[in-house]
């Protein structure tokens, strides 16, 4: 695809959100998981210091990794807590940090179900339904409740530490996924069946947020529509009603490869970019991630009526990639693999290294 005269300008322009909210350009930081952070889910420095190098690299929003919810939620090692008010020293340091670069502070919510390791938790996942391939048992009516609380609660205490809004999880086969997928979501009450019901702890989640902190709370969901048995045409659905029920202001897609055909044979007639391009959108705006590398890429996206892009692997690489892609039309990251000696220069620990090194060809042998 062609750039259009205008898509780098694109780029570079503002975007407000109807919660307030303005991105001063198209480039939000992913929620990547790096592991830098201390056992009990307290911000570590090497944390704090990997993501405000990006906002000060110019992202427009920068968005925390995946930050579970409850202790037992807990995906990886060294994982960013916001469980407990004693995470909320931390977070007060990190929300005020990137705000001061003029970048959005926004943290993701996330509970990993039956994808927490068990040696790492302590105790037996939890899931939907009791899964015997990963050992996890299914939450109780009243466990799904208090996760639901627990969730809504999180999101208050990020409030309280002073970031302009959070992200809901729902993608990656993590707990919210797992209830909207009718491969995991085994229930027979009214978390589990229709549709409808396998929306609900999503849709009460994102309610209890909207009841509990204000319309002026920026509030986005994350969604994948393939893999971990979810439909592409469930995941629109669920996208509209979140649209038309007001609880988000932006929904965040994360499609593996932003340019890919569906793998489902009945929707290959488009790009998955262009499924979800196409909703009624309203004011809600549009994020996708996915292989978005080059400045070219960039524009392609912007291109397919996309509001703004979320960088992953490239934001790895070079912690300023909106100044290089705004300074340069023809901008591609270095090549990977690349030596540990550039990823400890663009801000990573080396336990953030070393997790970089499970990447298949990120990290050079040395």
């Amino acid at each position: 695809m062609n750039a259009t005269p205008n898509s780098d300008q694109s780029l570079s322009q503002a975007l407000e959100f109807k919660s307030g909210q303005r991105m001063k350009n198209r480039f939000m930081l992913a929620p990547l998981t790096n592991s830098q952070s201390h056992a009990d889910g307290r911000l570590s420095d090497e944390e704090f210091h990997w993501l405000t190098m990006r906002a000060k690299g110019q992202f427009g929003l920068t968005m925390t990794c995946a930050a579970h919810v409850q202790a037992v939620g807990q995906g990886f090692p060294g994982q960013l807590g916001i469980f407990s008010d004693e995470h909320l020293e931390g977070h007060k340091r990190l929300a005020e940090a990137i705000k001061s670069e003029d970048s959005v502070a926004v943290l993701q919510l996330h509970h990993a179900g039956m994808r927490s390791p068990e040696a790492l938790i302590g105790q037996q996942p939890v899931c939907p339904s009791d899964d015997q391939e990963t050992g996890s048992r299914a939450l109780t009516l009243e466990e799904v409740k208090t996760l639901r609380d627990d969730f809504v609660a999180a999101a208050v205490r990020s409030q309280q530490a002073g970031y302009d809004g959070v992200e809901i999880h729902g993608a990656h086969g993590y707990i919210v996924c797992q209830f909207l997928s009718p491969e995991t979501n085994q229930r027979d009450d009214e978390y589990g069946g229709s549709l409808e019901n396998r929306q609900r702890l999503m849709m009460e989640i994102a309610q209890g947020i909207r009841d509990q902190c204000g319309s002026n709370f920026m509030l986005g969901v994350r969604v994948s529509p393939e893999r971990f048995g979810m439909q592409l045409q469930e995941v629109l659905d669920t996208c509209q009603r979140l649209i038309d029920e007001d609880l988000a202001d932006f929904l965040d897609i994360s499609l593996w490869d932003s340019f890919k055909l569906p793998e489902e044979e009945a929707h290959k007639d488009q790009s998955l970019l262009d499924y979800f391009a196409q909703l009624d959108r309203g004011q809600v705006k549009l994020t996708v991630a996915g292989k978005i590398r080059t400045a070219e890429e960039c524009r392609d996206v912007m291109n397919a009526k996309i509001d703004f892009v979320t960088i992953g692997r490239a934001a790895i690489l070079h912690h300023d990639f909106p100044v290089k892609v705004l300074a340069d039309s023809s901008f591609e990251p270095i090549a990977t693999p690349v030596s540990r000696t550039h990823l400890l220069a663009e801000g990573l620990s080396p336990t953030f290294v070393e997790y970089m090194n499970s990447w298949k060809g990120f990290v050079a042998e040395e």
